[in-house]
């Protein structure tokens, strides 16, 4: 990796990003059908990206907001599993006509979704709900619902999809809660043992491979429990430094950070590697010139972030490579007429949010103070 990456750093195209994700919000292209299933998800990445560059309030404007906030609530529902979002409106298309949704009740074939869920909370928190609209007894319940016998969570209620992602999905709505009720912790994090590798990382599932992904999803979800639950880290040291060790020969030669062993980098992984090691308080072994050049490198010219040079860019790695920098922004000096392009606020690695939205989550989604008006 280059000691002089700032030298070679580009404008960082904020605008022309922006635009990237305005453009997806208002209507999917060609190459972005495919995620039409997991509409929610697809918000919380543009209007997350949008946050992230400072732009959101400024080129939204009050109605559209107001409108984003209306139709994430359109697809929180309930049943006999208690209440979630569900991922996309196309779930229960014989229902649009109907003049309230939320008297519907779902059926075993369009549940709530435990991932959306997620990252509807995330989305309304951005958006600055105050979440008077939110069923957290439902919440808790459909929590329960998912959580397996070995200790993992199902996407939905009932199903054989499972791996650390849904778990970390768990934990983070019970830190957003502030009630962990819904969770049975320590078999919870007997699976997470299970998934860790001889190599430090931990994979999807017991026996897989290792990915950055998942030991972010893993490392983040040790800590939520351990800070909510008020007991020591779960990691011993040597596990701590096993870990850290193989994330930090992640990055790339590129700057980059590659997301197994062996394989090339991607932008995305520059925020699961990244966000983990500084979780784990090693995040200032990170080389940030380097990797803020492999993200420079990773703009598509007609806006948004790809997982590699060259490549076509989508709203999940525009979100992704945003969030790394705005832990990782590059030292630039101040004279340089790039350098105001590349500044972040803080972002909260535990939730994957700006810390001032993490602040807005903990006064308001518990629900333990009156309301805003």
């Amino acid at each position: 990796m280059t000691s002089d990456a700032s030298a070679q750093l580009p404008r960082l195209a904020r605008t022309a990003h922006a635009a990237h994700c305005k453009r997806c919000l208002s209507g999917l292209p060609a190459s972005q059908i495919d995620v039409d299933a997991s509409r929610l998800a697809l918000a919380f990445y543009c209007i997350g990206s949008l946050d992230l560059l400072g732009l959101l309030n400024e080129q939204i404007s009050a109605q559209d907001r107001d409108s984003w906030r209306a139709w994430i609530w359109q697809q929180q529902t309930h049943g006999k599993y208690g209440s979630g979002f569900r991922p996309s409106p196309f779930m229960t298309g014989k229902h649009l006509s109907e003049p309230s949704q939320m008297d519907v009740e779902y059926s075993d074939y369009d549940t709530p979704h435990i991932i959306m869920t997620y990252t509807a909370l995330l989305s309304l928190a951005i958006l600055r709900d105050d979440f008077t609209k939110l069923d957290r007894p439902g919440l808790l319940t459909f929590l329960r619902a998912c959580q397996r016998e070995d200790g993992s969570f199902s996407t939905v209620p009932g199903s054989n999809e499972s791996d650390l992602r849904t778990l970390y999905c768990a934990f983070a709505i019970s830190s957003m809660l502030d009630d962990w009720s819904g969770a049975n912790v320590p078999r919870a994090v007997s699976f997470i043992e299970t998934c860790r590798t001889y190599e430090g990382g931990y994979g999807q599932s017991p026996f897989c491979e290792a990915q950055g992904g998942t030991t972010y999803i893993a490392v983040a979800s040790l800590k939520l429990a351990s800070n909510a639950l008020n007991v020591p880290e779960y990691l011993t040291s040597s596990q701590r430094q096993e870990t850290v060790e193989w994330l930090l020969r992640n990055q790339d030669k590129s700057g980059g950070f590659c997301g197994r062993t062996g394989k090339g980098a991607d932008a995305c992984y520059c925020f699961w590697c990244g966000a983990a090691l500084k979780i784990l308080g090693a995040g200032s072994f990170i080389d940030s010139n380097s990797l803020a050049a492999f993200i420079g490198r990773c703009q598509f010219k007609y806006g948004g972030i790809s997982k590699a040079p060259e490549e076509s860019s989508d709203p999940y790695h525009t979100y992704l490579s945003l969030a790394a920098l705005s832990m990782y922004p590059p030292s630039i000096p101040e004279t340089d007429e790039n350098a105001v392009s590349w500044v972040f606020t803080p972002l909260d690695p535990l939730l994957n949010a700006r810390e001032e939205t993490t602040t807005w989550i903990r006064k308001y989604v518990p629900g333990t103070i009156p309301q805003a008006q």
